[in-house]
């Protein structure tokens, strides 16, 4: 077993995740895929995930990529909430989400009022009334009803948050497309990114796997599970089948897995200097949800993962959550508001200020920070 330290980890980490140079705005595309998808429950958040990583990058740019040139992609993925992906990627986190089964459970369809036929029906359906044209959720509800001829899944599919829709985007038979007003609408995926070459989960499920290590690890098999929305017993198998290509390693008393290739050059990074601003949902604050005690003050957990998977925007300082910060955007103004959870140095102080004139730039608004 090869034993690491707290630096070099994170140190890895940051390089892997566009934190310490970011990319050019040309390199997009690939920040999203090394991601495997940015967080986009709320899209001013997938916005600032990429902007903490690419360099001279404007609003407009996602938005372009993803409703003009269809490069990406927003949908139901990983851990069932909305992401973005790269459209090239999306065949393969197909794959691999398509072999989740939880809908399948009894229980699950108890709860959500619908049987295992009636969603395969849903699914029917949904392969002949979406197109390339985005419809509201109200008129795919309606579409499915008739087609289906159970008018009791019009109501059903009209809430509950997308549940009785998500199986059906984890198969990749709907994604969204561009909202009408505050009405998201839905698409068929084939139809709007053009056909594509599936993957089978027997090679999407280990190649899923490596991207998330390459990017997020050294992780443990908990950590895969929850990322993804295995089962535990799924992930585990996953992992096995991986044999001599990932290793074990200790960091400071916590012990984990990586990749084998990537112990080498993780062993000889150097002390990070890096001080970033992460928003809400970040994917960097989300993967180290477990382990976060070696990250952080432990006093402090909760300010930053909160109720009901909130997860709020922080400032990372060498790849350590330090503190964590709010805006509140008003009169061509943003007002950045600090809170560390130790006193800053200058060094750390400047470089929120640098960020702060960033985002700023990024939003057309004239940026202020305070520290509390």
């Amino acid at each position: 077993m090869q034993s690491l330290n707290w630096n070099q980890v994170t140190s890895w980490r940051l390089s892997q995740h566009y934190l310490l140079e970011r990319a050019d705005r040309a390199h997009l595309l690939d920040v999203v895929s090394r991601l495997g998808g940015v967080h986009a429950q709320l899209m001013s958040a997938a916005e600032l995930q990429l902007w903490a990583r690419v360099d001279s990058l404007t609003p407009d740019d996602v938005q372009t990529a993803l409703w003009q040139d269809r490069a990406l992609v927003k949908t139901w993925m990983l851990r069932g909430t909305l992401h973005l992906l790269t459209a090239a990627d999306f065949p393969l986190y197909i794959g691999a989400l398509s072999t989740l089964r939880h809908y399948r459970r009894a229980s699950w369809q108890k709860y959500f009022g619908v049987s295992l036929d009636e969603l395969e029906a849903i699914h029917e359906a949904l392969r002949k009334v979406l197109s390339d044209t985005g419809i509201t959720r109200e008129q795919l509800a309606d579409e499915i009803a008739t087609h289906t001829k159970l008018p009791r899944l019009r109501e059903h599919l009209r809430s509950g948050w997308g549940m009785l829709l998500k199986p059906a985007a984890f198969q990749g038979l709907l994604s969204f497309g561009p909202s009408e007003g505050q009405n998201v609408t839905f698409v068929q995926p084939r139809r709007w990114i053009g056909q594509w070459t599936p993957v089978a989960p027997e090679a999407a499920l280990p190649e899923a796997s490596r991207r998330f290590l390459s990017t997020y690890g050294p992780a443990t098999v908990d950590e895969f599970a929850r990322w993804f929305g295995f089962e535990l017993s799924d992930a585990k198998r996953i992992f096995r089948a991986l044999g001599d290509e990932i290793a074990e390693v200790e960091v400071e008393g916590w012990k984990a897995l990586a990749l084998a290739s990537s112990l080498e050059p993780m062993s000889k990074q150097k002390p990070a200097s890096s001080v970033r601003l992460l928003p809400h949902f970040d994917p960097y604050t989300i993967a180290v949800a477990r382990h976060s005690q070696y990250l952080m003050p432990e006093a402090h957990k909760s300010r930053v993962y909160r109720p009901q998977g909130w997860i709020s925007p922080v400032v990372l300082v060498n790849g350590s959550i330090a503190g964590v910060w709010e805006q509140d955007k008003k009169r061509g103004q943003t007002a950045i508001s600090v809170e560390m959870f130790a006193p800053p140095d200058s060094h750390v102080r400047q470089g929120i200020e640098g960020e702060a004139a960033r985002l700023g730039a990024f939003l057309g608004i004239d940026a202020q920070v305070s520290f509390a």
